[in-house]
């Protein structure tokens, strides 16, 4: 390997990295934004213009918190799983493409980290990895409340996880491809949203539930549980918690775009690359929208519920849309 491949590597790392992390807590601001529009409240404005600072404010709380270890916790352990909880959703987001290949001084770059071409089983392998953290964090806690909000998390994001891996077949079958490049391209033209609708809503339905938010966020639920698996945890512990699942809606706001809204196209990209990144961005933020619209809207689910509808209608659904769109796909081939 070059040096100046190995730069090029590191320099598009460093800007997934750093993209993700001012996003995590801008994403933050936004929520809280929305969510007071809805329930006709103001939201935070007072640090900064229009609250603009509050994240800030929030990261330099959180910063200088006290950090606190049970007595009789699992001390290595408890302090690794928020790092194992938030490192895989870095790492997810650096096989998505940001806009077209561009040409700089006489040479292509593509605008990905990697482009690897069994990207979707990339991202759906690293992403179970997070399930590890949250468990480790519940029972290193040696607290029984974190223990069943670990478990609880575990029997969540394995049950909605195939219904999440079958969300990802239509597209694949429809651009005869793994790679997350060749599914954007195939998408130039048309959005494969269009061809598989119910696919688009179960992958975000999935999405919701696998990185436990509103309403699928009962791993935290408060009437039972107080805060579920990081209930042992402060400061800087709590804070990658924290932004894990933050960074986590905005890969999978991004992966959704790129699988079903066509990633990076739209008019004139063709002609002027650089609008790649500028369509993919808006995409993303309509649908971070819709995250803190469902978030508003739907109350939680109960357990039993939750279970149940992953299992008996999500499962069964991802299946028939699976073997529709195969048998379409044999059919128009034919």
């Amino acid at each position: 390997m070059t040096f100046g491949l190995f730069l090029e590597w590191f320099i598009k790392s460093l800007v997934v990295i750093l993209a993700m992390t001012i996003g995590f807590a801008y994403v933050t601001w936004f929520e809280r934004r929305v969510l007071a529009k809805f329930q006709a409240r103001i939201g935070p404005n007072r640090a900064g213009k229009e609250g603009l600072l509050q994240p800030v404010a929030d990261a330099l709380k959180l910063i200088f918190k006290e950090e606190l270890v049970p007595a009789n916790a699992d001390k290595l352990i408890f302090i690794l799983a928020p790092v194992i909880t938030m490192i895989p959703a870095l790492i997810i987001t650096g096989v998505v493409p940001w806009g077209p290949p561009i040409t700089l001084f006489g040479k292509t770059f593509t605008l990905s980290v990697s482009d690897i071409n069994l990207g979707v089983l990339f991202i759906l392998t690293v992403t179970s990895i997070s399930i590890y953290g949250i468990t480790l964090a519940g029972w290193s806690s040696n607290n029984k409340y974190a223990t069943m909000g670990g478990l609880r998390a575990t029997a969540q994001m394995i049950s909605y996880e195939l219904a999440l891996g079958l969300a990802f077949i239509g597209p694949i079958l429809i651009a005869g491809s793994m790679g997350i490049n060749d599914i954007v391209n195939a998408q130039q033209h048309v959005w494969f949203v269009i061809y598989q609708p119910l696919g688009a809503i179960i992958y975000m339905i999935a999405a919701i539930a696998e990185i436990n938010r509103s309403p699928f966020d009962m791993p935290e639920a408060e009437q039972e549980l107080t805060a579920g698996y990081h209930t042992e945890y402060s400061g800087m512990k709590f804070a990658l918690f924290f932004m894990a699942e933050y960074i986590k809606m905005i890969a999978i706001c991004m992966i959704g775009a790129s699988l079903f809204l066509g990633g990076y196209w739209g008019p004139g990209v063709a002609a002027y690359p650089w609008l790649g990144p500028l369509y993919l961005f808006i995409k993303v933020v309509i649908l971070l929208f819709v995250l803190v619209w469902i978030r508003a809207t739907l109350p939680r689910f109960r357990y039993d519920r939750l279970m149940a509808f992953g299992w008996k209608i999500l499962f069964p659904l991802a299946l028939l849309n699976v073997m529709v769109t195969a048998l379409v796909i044999t059919l128009v081939g034919g």
